[in-house]
């Protein structure tokens, strides 16, 4: 997957972790977007550590299962180390 694929697949991603955890959502799209590709880094991680699956091509369902499963938790881990909520 390419750079700009990253970049869309975490601006998508980190929107929706935004919505679902809406009491933790700090920031604007920049930070949607920086949320969602290391989301999309940590969910690779975990789907290839646990389940043995990676990240594939940006039409395939398990990659945007796993990048917003980890975009959500790099926003529960980033508001419970800093503190941060949205007011």
């Amino acid at each position: 997957m390419g750079f700009l694929a990253y970049i869309f697949l975490g601006l998508i991603c980190g929107s929706i972790a935004k919505a679902i955890l809406s009491d933790r959502a700090v920031g604007g799209w920049v930070a949607s977007i920086v949320i969602g590709v290391i989301g999309a880094v940590v969910g690779g991680w975990i789907g290839s550590a646990i389940f043995d699956v990676g990240l594939g091509d940006l039409g395939d369902f398990r990659t945007w299962i796993l990048a917003l499963v980890g975009s959500l938790v790099v926003l529960f881990v980033f508001t419970a180390v800093t503190g941060k909520r949205a007011k």
